[in-house]
């Protein structure tokens, strides 16, 4: 990192040195909070939410999508982390109480979880904003100077102690991450207009029009859901918001578009904090809301190089491991060799004399002989018997596929009983085969 990357004022309370401003950093994060929302329902994820909330659900071979989010907030320094679920959490819960109780509350360091209580108001989380809202006790109980608000259902790699110090440098209220989007795809997210100075002017809620960046006809400016406030800033906001009878309690619906024309709001760009590029130059943030963007993100790693560097051990994402066995591969016969070609193959799996291409296996997934599977992407505990083929699948975990069914092949059969995308792409889970759902999901 060099100073000049951190936009700090040069005066003389600013850092010098690289040294001093790495401390500056440091310092940042330390007096940081960060509140991820986590309760979402992720419904145009279809079945794949059916029984676990968006967070949870299984991402990139090994991990599951809240892992990115707890990761930076790791890697950056902000270890006081806060969980807030609702929607069914149960599966997210026992995943961080799995793969995230390594913080040692010594040092100050915790994950707390969050899940709707009715501690303040008679009603569940009614939005984002009163997600946050409800929990502002417990806020106070451990006083940041700052407080990250994110989302837990994106998948990227960011610095925030790098978005700190551009908010303490703008000396700004509320600071919003945002990302280079093509315009055509705006309208799905939070758009922002900014000045020179990178200020926010405009915001507007998945608009029907979205403006685009200035000088740049082709390109908008995205929210990530990534937000820093003033602390006493946000539960003063907070509070308004509560008490506004007319607001929906969100983020990008009501508080924003309230705080823009009023307020210091600034807009960090991503590609200032992002950790790692693409082999394209340009900084990875994916939002899988849909099936079919879920399974394009998840194709992608199995790139011979990918846009989501997974080996980057100064980065790295944590996650809960499962304690299995090396993937195995047997047999070596004509017509029933076990081999994965351009494929990410995870412990536990064993592919036998069937072949793997293109596809992306989680752990403890059985391939059985004369079997192919290609550009597909099967979650845990799956089983697959003899002679299937799987082309443009999405199994969800658990699915047991009998002997000689094809999925993938005739999309006009496979709507017949499962979920066809768009885009072509076959969801199956184990409730479209008839099949039992057991565990945790």
């Amino acid at each position: 990192m060099e100073l000049k990357d951190l936009n700090l004022p040069h005066d003389q309370t600013a850092p010098r040195t690289h040294a001093e401003a790495l401390r500056f950093v440091s310092q940042l994060t330390k007096e940081s909070f960060a509140m991820i929302l986590a309760g979402g329902r992720g419904t145009r994820l279809m079945q794949l939410t059916e029984a676990r909330a968006k967070p949870a659900v299984p991402f990139g071979g090994k991990f599951r999508i809240i892992d990115f989010t707890l990761s930076n907030c790791v890697n950056s320094g902000v270890r006081r982390i806060a969980v807030a679920t609702q929607y069914k959490a149960h599966s997210l819960i026992r995943h961080i109480q799995r793969g995230w109780s390594f913080l040692d509350g010594r040092f100050g360091e915790f994950i707390q979880l969050l899940p709707a209580q009715q501690q303040v108001l008679d009603s569940w989380y009614r939005g984002t904003a009163d997600a946050v809202f409800q929990n502002l006790g417990i806020l106070r109980r451990h006083a940041p100077r700052y407080v990250l608000v994110l989302s837990g259902d994106h998948v990227y790699k960011m610095d925030y102690g790098r978005m700190l110090a551009f908010h303490v440098h703008k000396q700004a209220d509320l600071t919003a991450a945002c990302v280079e989007v093509p315009l055509a795809d705006a309208g799905s997210f939070g758009v922002m207009a900014v000045d020179e100075q990178e200020r926010i002017v405009s915001f507007a809620e998945k608009p029907a029009q979205p403006q685009p960046d200035p000088g740049r006809p082709g390109v908008a400016l995205a929210s990530m859901g990534v937000y820093v406030f003033n602390t006493e800033f946000l539960y003063e906001q907070m509070t308004r918001d509560a008490d506004d009878p007319r607001s929906s309690h969100d983020f990008g619906k009501d508080v924003i578009p309230y705080l823009v024309p009023r307020y210091r709001v600034y807009a960090h760009r991503f590609a200032e904090s992002s950790v790692g590029v693409g082999p394209d130059g340009v900084p990875y943030w994916r939002d899988v809301g849909t099936v079919d963007a879920y399974w394009e993100a998840n194709m992608e790693l199995t790139k011979v190089v990918p846009e989501l560097n997974l080996y980057d051990r100064d980065w790295p994402v944590w996650t809960h491991q499962e304690q299995l066995p090396p993937a195995k591969f047997v047999f070596d016969d004509e017509g029933r060799r076990g081999m994965a070609v351009d494929s990410l193959v995870s412990g536990g799996c064993i592919i036998s004399g069937a072949v793997v291409r293109r596809s992306l296996l989680f752990s403890d997934v059985h391939v059985e002989c004369c079997s192919l599977v290609e550009d597909s992407v099967i979650l845990p505990n799956v089983r697959v018997g003899q002679n299937v083929v799987l082309k443009r699948v999405v199994l969800d975990r658990g699915c047991k596929i009998p002997e000689r069914m094809e999925i993938g092949v005739d999309p006009d059969e496979d709507r017949k009983r499962y979920h066809v995308t768009a885009g072509g792409v076959t969801l199956v889970t184990p409730a479209m085969l008839g099949q039992p759902v057991f565990g945790i999901r």
